[in-house]
């Protein structure tokens, strides 16, 4: 939540901003122009990545504080009304396991999910919960929707607590939003819960003996909600090092990382596609074998790019289950 007392106006926000061009003057006039509530360039010309909550140094919130005047401006066109139809009507499934075994969220992302790569071992016995009661609501700030998002935040912790499970979030937003967003309505987390990162880096530590060392490098597509929470990628470094997987430096990554650009495809494709084949020709470039995505609709936006390209994609749990010996590395595939 945007906290005007923290900001010192460095202007680090929006200088530090991969796809706009802004000097400190210009960043620092847009961002008194927001706070004094004028109008500001940034509103348009924001693609909503969530980077510029992770730039800031003191923890101002800008984003939220740009996101806000989005939403003010009405940017994008579509109804809160609309955005509940497509994310609430989502059909809603728990499918029970082992009653001593956490709960899988998948939010309402099963259609994007690579088939089977919630199969194997990694999950057998966890409960699976998945549709529109579950839905997280970040994925609204791509539509400058800040205030429904804290409208419906309740509602989302109320319906995962009801379930009476600890809960691994497979979808980064979703993790976002229980251990960051919700903070700042005053919503209380009544149930256990981790990310899906640092469940895979449990589960392959438990099993090491089941691991074969993989001798590959990878660049890895960073979501935008992990702009909430970026302290939490050291699971990641601890999941590679485990199954023997290197990640080379580059130049877009962790905080420099770019959006897969799936909230301007439809508004500014040109650009969008611009910046996706920076990413994976920048992923070449580093010598990765291929990409990693975590976030489902990532996996889905970089499956063109990379397969123009020419450089493999893996989503995170098929590249645990590589090493693991149940599937081979693609392009080993028949």
């Amino acid at each position: 939540m945007w906290d005007a007392s923290k900001c010192d106006l460095c202007g680090d926000c929006l200088t530090k901003c991969l796809y706009i061009d802004y000097d400190r003057e210009k960043a620092v006039s847009d961002i008194k122009a927001l706070m004094e509530g004028k109008e500001s360039e940034i509103v348009s010309r924001c693609i909503t990545c969530c980077a510029c909550r992770e730039y800031c140094p003191t923890g101002a919130d800008p984003l939220s504080l740009i996101i806000s005047a989005v939403e003010k401006a009405g940017v994008f066109p579509i109804s809160e009304e609309e955005l509940t139809k497509t994310s609430f009507e989502a059909p809603t499934e728990v499918i029970p396991g082992d009653a001593t075994r956490p709960a899988l969220s998948i939010c309402t992302m099963e259609r994007y999910i690579s088939e089977g790569a919630l199969d194997g071992q990694l999950f057998e016995g966890m409960t699976l919960v998945k549709g529109g009661d579950y839905y997280c609501l970040i994925g609204w700030e791509h539509f400058g929707k800040e205030s429904s998002i804290e409208k419906y935040a309740r509602r989302f912790i109320d319906n995962l607590a009801s379930l009476n499970k600890d809960i691994v979030f497979l979808h980064d937003d979703c993790y976002a939003m229980v251990h960051a967003k919700v903070k700042d309505y005053g919503i209380e987390v009544p149930f256990k819960y981790m990310h899906i990162f640092e469940y895979l880096r449990n589960y392959l530590r438990d099993h090491r003996s089941s691991i074969s060392s993989l001798g590959k490098k990878i660049a890895y597509q960073q979501p935008c909600a992990s702009r909430y929470t970026p302290e939490k990628n050291v699971f990641l470094d601890e999941i590679l090092e485990l199954i023997g997987v290197e990640r080379p430096p580059r130049k877009y990554e962790r905080e420099t990382a770019l959006c897969c650009t799936a909230p301007i495809i439809a508004s500014r494709l040109e650009m969008a596609v611009e910046f996706q084949e920076k990413n994976v020709r920048d992923a070449i470039e580093c010598g990765a074998d291929a990409l990693v995505t975590l976030c489902p609709v990532c996996d889905r936006v970089m499956r063109r790019p990379t397969g123009q390209l020419g450089l493999t994609k893996i989503y995170i749990t098929d590249l645990c289950r590589i090493a693991l010996g149940e599937k081979p590395w693609p392009a080993e595939a028949s």
